[in-house]
């Protein structure tokens, strides 16, 4: 009897077991239905958007590079040399100097005289997505009517410019090719002064050379950008390793064959390497190449505040019981930081929770940020940390990043001139461009120039941007030819004359 009842029980058990087991079988189901419809539905949250995000899909299986006793660079070396490039610029000259010859009566100064005279210029680049994605220095590519990029097995291509950004000195390229060897960003946040490095670079297309040596320190501002933008950022991580002028633009690798850093500026008098050389922290160099990819120039955000180190005698003669953070001697009047409640003679200590103890520093951490994103700001004000949730702004006061590039407009000749977006480029198949918004009277309607017209070159000069129209025409008098293409994307040329 016994023996039944325990058969029995076991029989019911069973069958409740069969039920459960059925119950989860179609929730599983259902749930991975759900799923596949939730990201057929809404794939783009699924595809990866930033370089970042693309990059840690490919590395996902890929094995790291193992830790080694003592040092050893060979297997970092192996790893990033292949991603390394070297660029080669063509820049038209209007350069009309005849040298030495002796000309009294100004004969060569005759335009018929004139040619142009092309200039060569070249450096280094790191391939950062195995679609043809490549980072480099600004100065590198700047003015270059043409980019080539040649690979480290000597491959060589026509870039596409997708993007520069002068406040950082980086450029974005991009070349027709897949399956390329890339660097994985690494954390520069992270990284230790003391700490081993290598420099790669592609100087003279000579294949990759490797240098290396330690970081030496962290958060440096030389000067060398702020000297043409007031929002340059300067935070840069100062090596003991080798960089020579050819090396710019080239990577700078730790230990674990990550890249940390755009090799961008060596401290010289004489142009060569002497002792000490500065790289751009690929923290800020992610969010720099995704908006020049996403935008085709950098959304920066502003907190809307002058800064200054705090010193000793700072600290002394404002009564700081601490020499630690960043002073703020005077608030914008409207901007972000006054809308939050942050005054002057405070002191910024974190952003979100980042310690910032440099001017530099905090410059670093608000770049990172885009127009419309919210941070915490902790300050110290009369001996007490208080905080404030700070809205960032635009360079326009805009609260919310735009996806229309920045207009920049500007008026010359009697025409307003803007910057074209990268979609709009991509459209009209020009690698670069600026637009006719309007005209009125002067040389360019006189000469049947339309409204929309989108002007790529100006006696043979490429422009990029308003600023470079206004370069270009300063102080320009006499015959100027300008190229270009018309809405419809039909190539025209135009002669006008600048009195």
């Amino acid at each position: 009897m016994r023996l039944f009842l325990y058969v029995l029980i076991t029989e019911q058990l069973a069958m409740k077991m069969k039920k459960i087991l059925g119950i989860l079988g179609i929730a599983f189901v259902g749930g991975a239905m759900a799923l596949g419809l939730n990201q057929l539905f809404s794939g783009k949250e699924a595809v990866p958007q930033t370089f970042e995000e693309q990059q840690k899909v490919h590395f996902t299986n890929q094995e790291e590079i193992a830790d080694q006793p003592g040092v050893n660079f060979v297997a970092v070396s192996e790893k990033a040399t292949p991603t390394v490039v070297h660029i080669k610029t063509t820049i038209e000259s209007q350069s009309g100097e005849m040298g030495d010859v002796f000309d009294p009566f100004g004969f060569f100064d005759d335009p018929r005289f004139k040619q142009n005279r092309p200039q060569q210029g070249s450096g280094s680049g790191v391939i950062i997505m195995n679609n043809g994605y490549i980072a480099t220095n600004n100065h590198v590519i700047e003015n270059a009517s043409k980019i080539e990029v040649i690979l480290n097995d000597k491959r060589s291509y026509d870039a596409e410019l997708v993007g520069r950004d002068p406040e950082t000195d980086l450029a974005l390229l991009k070349i027709e090719e897949e399956n390329l060897p890339f660097l994985r960003f690494g954390n520069s946040d992270e990284l230790k002064v003391g700490e081993w490095v290598i420099a790669v670079g592609n100087p003279f297309n000579l294949t990759s050379t490797v240098t290396a040596g330690i970081v030496s320190a962290k958060g440096r501002n030389i000067n060398l950008l702020r000297q043409n933008s007031e929002y340059a950022i300067e935070n840069f991580i100062q090596t003991d390793a080798a960089v020579n002028p050819g090396n710019s633009g080239g990577a700078l690798v730790n230990t674990q064959g990550e890249l940390i850093g755009i090799n961008t500026a060596i401290a010289s008098r004489t142009g060569s390497y002497a002792g000490y050389s500065f790289a751009v922290p690929v923290n800020i160099a992610k969010k720099v190449l995704d908006d020049l990819k996403k935008y085709g120039e950098v959304k920066r955000a502003i907190l809307g505040v002058r800064i200054q180190d705090i010193t000793a005698e700072l600290a002394a003669e404002k009564g700081f019981d601490k020499i630690e953070g960043v002073y703020i001697p005077d608030v914008v009047e409207g901007s972000a930081a006054d809308k939050a409640g942050i005054k002057a003679d405070d002191v910024i200590l974190a952003i979100d929770g980042e310690k910032v103890n440099k001017a530099s520093e905090l410059q670093e951490e608000i770049s990172k940020y885009h127009p419309g994103d919210e941070v915490v700001v902790s300050i110290r004000r009369d001996g007490k940390e208080i905080e404030k949730e700070v809205k960032l702004l635009s360079k326009d006061g805009k609260k919310e990043i735009s996806m229309e590039p920045n207009r920049d407009s500007k008026e010359l000749l009697g025409a307003t001139f803007e910057n074209l977006g990268h979609q709009e480029k991509m459209e009209l198949k020009i690698r670069n461009g600026v637009r006719i918004k309007s005209l009125s009277k002067g040389p360019l309607k006189e000469k049947s120039i339309p409204e929309g017209f989108v002007i790529t070159m100006i006696d043979k000069q490429r422009v990029y941007t308003t600023k470079d129209v206004e370069k270009i025409l300063d102080d320009k008098t006499g015959s100027v030819l300008i190229d270009g293409v018309l809405p419809d994307g039909t190539k025209e040329s135009y002669a006008i004359r600048i009195d």
